[in-house]
This record gives structure tokens, sequence and C-alpha cells, in this order.
């Protein structure tokens, strides 16, 4: 009987939804939004260090910062989306009043993550007080979350959300059926949800890597931009989990990968935006 050889699935090719010229403008304004949120971060972490836990921010403060980071890092990927779902699928609407349904769709997008950004809260509280007590359990929470986010890279949610951002026609043409009532927003905060679901194992990396560690921050921007706009995508993806594997296995012997679960000599802590 001969020998089957199986090939790997084919890569997932995100669909080109649009010419390149109606994405132009979209892709402008996204990133100079992420521009402008960038600069904000960055010149927040310099006021701020990688301590672990929630920085000494209360809630309100830490999910308005965490919405700025999430613009920063999200919107440059999603761009293509939004602009697709405002001119290419329900196109009602021209000049200022597209702009306004774009910033409707991307505000509900990061209501989504801001949602997401109360279970954050929730976490970096619970490490923050377990490192407080006994600071050797951070190279084993740090061990933790990265074997938890390799998971999520390999598993079936990822792989199924991932598809959905890499390919959303199919779900914007269910989206044109939704009610009037507030659709660019709700649309927005689906399409987030989805995101969510494809990239919340690579958010939980800053928990030992460092809420305001903009070199971090920038490098899972860089993979959440290529696993959904990269032909190779979804291979890139496999691969960050294998990394995060390799990871998991040294943070309980290599403490430097783990600057935001290490405890600092004490200090004053932030309670707010720097001035």
């Amino acid at each position: 009987m001969p020998h089957l050889r199986l090939a790997p699935p084919a890569p997932t090719r995100p669909g080109v939804l649009l010419p390149a010229r109606d994405l132009a403008v979209a892709w402008v304004l996204m990133v100079l939004l992420a521009a402008l949120a960038w600069l904000l971060t960055i010149g927040q972490s310099r006021h701020m260090g990688m301590q672990p836990g929630t920085m000494g921010l209360a809630l309100p403060l830490f999910l308005l910062l965490w919405v700025v980071m999430m613009a920063a890092m999200m919107l440059p990927s999603v761009a293509p989306v939004a602009i697709t779902w405002v001119r290419g699928i329900n196109r009602r609407s021209a000049g200022p009043a597209r702009a306004l349904r774009i910033a409707a769709f991307v505000s509900g997008y990061l209501l989504a993550w801001t949602a997401f950004g109360l279970l954050a809260y929730a976490a970096l509280t619970a490490t923050g007080h377990l490192v407080d007590r006994n600071p050797g359990t951070g190279r084993w929470i740090g061990a933790a979350v990265f074997l938890l986010a390799a998971a999520q890279q390999f598993g079936p949610l990822k792989r199924v959300c991932l598809r959905h951002c890499r390919n959303p026609m199919f779900q914007l043409v269910q989206y044109s059926r939704f009610r009037p009532w507030a659709k660019d927003l709700r649309v927005g905060a689906h399409h987030g949800l989805y995101c969510v679901g494809c990239c919340w194992g690579l958010m939980i990396v800053l928990i030992p890597l460092g809420v305001m560690n903009v070199a971090a921050m920038a490098g899972l921007a860089a993979v959440i931009f290529l696993e959904k706009l990269w032909r190779q995508g979804p291979w890139l993806a496999w691969a960050v989990g294998f990394a995060f594997l390799v990871l998991a296995v040294l943070a309980p012997f290599q403490p430097w990968l783990l600057p935001g679960l290490e405890t600092a000599p004490p200090m004053d802590r932030m309670t707010g935006w720097a001035g």
C-alpha cells in the first residue's frame, strides 16, 4: 500500500477587501491615531517603572492608559476592516459622516478591549499582591503566563478568531443585517471581540514583561499586525507559540526575562497620570 504524505495546511491569505486607493485614507488616519497613542504611551512610560501589579494606578486611570495602549497597538491592523465596513459593505455616507462612522466603529472596537482591560486589571492586582508577599513567586507566575500564552497560540480559539480577522468579509456582510441603532459601534465591538479572542494570549505576556515595557508593546504590535495581514501570518502565530514555550522553560531560571515581576526598592508610586 503506498505511503501517503499529508501536505501541511495552506496558510490563510487575508482577503483583498478594497482597492489600495480606497484603503489609503483609512490607513493614514489610523496610523496617525496610532502614532498619537504611541507618543502618549511612551511619554507616560518615562514616568512609570515596570513594577509588579497595577503600578499604583486606580482602575479608571488604568483603563484610560490601557485604551491608549490598545489604540497604539491595534489600530494599524484594524484599519482595513473599518474602512471596508464603512465604504465597501454599508455605503450610505460620505465625507464627515463617513469619518464619524469610522470613529464609531473604532470606539466599539476599543470598547471590547476596555472590557478585557478589566480582566487585565484584576490579574495584575492578584499577581502584584503575590509578588509583594513572596518575591520568589514571580518566576513561577512568569512561567505560567508564558505557558498559557503558548497554549492560546496553538488553541482552536486562536485559529477561529485569527481566520476571522484575516478574512472578515463574510462576517461583515452578516453585520449589514444589524438594526440601525448604533450599528457602527456594535459592529466595531463585535469585531473587537474576535480580536480579543485572537490576541488575548499576546496581551497577557505584558504581565511578566511589564505593562509599560514599550519595547515589548512594539514587538507584540508587530506580531499582531503580521499575524493578521501577512500571508504567512498563521505560521507566525505558531512560531510565536513555540517562542513562548521556550520562555516558559527559561523564566524560572532567568529573572531578567521578567522585568514586570521584579520587586523594586520602596519608592513613591504613581497614583495618577504624570504631568
